[in-house]
């Protein structure tokens, strides 16, 4: 990756040339460069803080085992099991003009919020985003109820005991005590949405309209096997590893536990 960010490379059946540093300059100098930059980031800042607590909630809830626990295990988990084709076709009809959501708003008299939401600059990239949550809040909320059911239940009844509600007990006695385990599917769920979100858009989007839903792994992909542009790919593939190795120390950093703080 780092020797092919130094060539002006077509593919394998041209010869590449040596061009040192000249890609960087281009891509830096790329107004699409810095819009995947800017949604790369939205992505990342509004899908991974709203899914890790949503999912530990739903955990929480399964762990306790309500009425039909395991249909909703199930019922949760299906969507992390869907293909990336399957759900690129199930979001396409859902999302399309005459589609599932516009219908629903036809349907109950919201004729002025209807309109075709992957074609919209303003609502393109939410309406990936909002995908993103389907796809991983349920099945990030199967993996921390295991992971709940191994803690010792005399804890939870100790702080019940003393007076703490459920969210008190849910936030300040059982998150704590599974924190690591919250910073693993964290990082999980952040190199998921960061490096893997160019197969949906691919389906849906194409990056478009104009560059409201490309993104850097969409990037990196478009210009390697659409635009043929290795080099300039695989520059914004050694950013994007940047990124990725500093979101993981980041995610670090904040769910540190208290005997790590300085």
């Amino acid at each position: 990756m780092f020797g092919i960010a130094t060539l002006r490379w077509k593919g394998l059946i041209y010869q590449p040339v040596f061009v040192g540093f000249e890609n960087v300059g281009r891509v830096f100098s790329d107004p699409v460069f810095h819009s995947a930059i800017i949604n790369s980031a939205i992505q990342v800042g509004v899908a991974v803080p709203l899914m890790i607590p949503l999912a530990f909630m739903l955990g929480y809830h399964l762990n306790s085992r309500p009425r039909g626990h395991r249909l909703l295990s199930i019922l949760y988990f299906s969507p992390g099991l869907i293909s990336i084709s399957i759900t690129g076709m199930i979001f396409y009809g859902v999302l399309s003009p005459n589609g599932g959501v516009n219908g629903f708003l036809d349907l109950i008299g919201l004729d002025s919020l209807i309109r075709p939401w992957l074609a919209d600059p303003a609502t393109a990239l939410a309406s990936l985003i909002a995908i993103d949550l389907w796809r991983g809040v349920g099945w990030t909320a199967v993996l921390f109820a295991a992971r709940l059911s191994s803690l010792p239940g005399e804890v939870i009844e100790a702080a019940q005991l003393d007076g703490a509600g459920k969210l008190r007990t849910m936030w300040q006695v059982a998150f704590p005590m599974i924190k690591d385990y919250a910073k693993t599917l964290t990082t999980l769920q952040f190199l998921w949405t960061a490096f893997t979100s160019a197969a949906l858009i691919l389906l849906l989007t194409r990056g478009g309209p104009g560059t409201a839903t490309t993104t850097l792994s969409y990037l990196v992909y478009a210009k390697a096997f659409s635009q043929q542009d290795l080099g300039y790919s695989q520059v914004v593939g050694v950013f994007l590893l940047i990124i990725g190795i500093a979101g993981m120390a980041l995610i670090g950093f904040i769910l540190r536990d208290k005997e790590d703080r300085p």
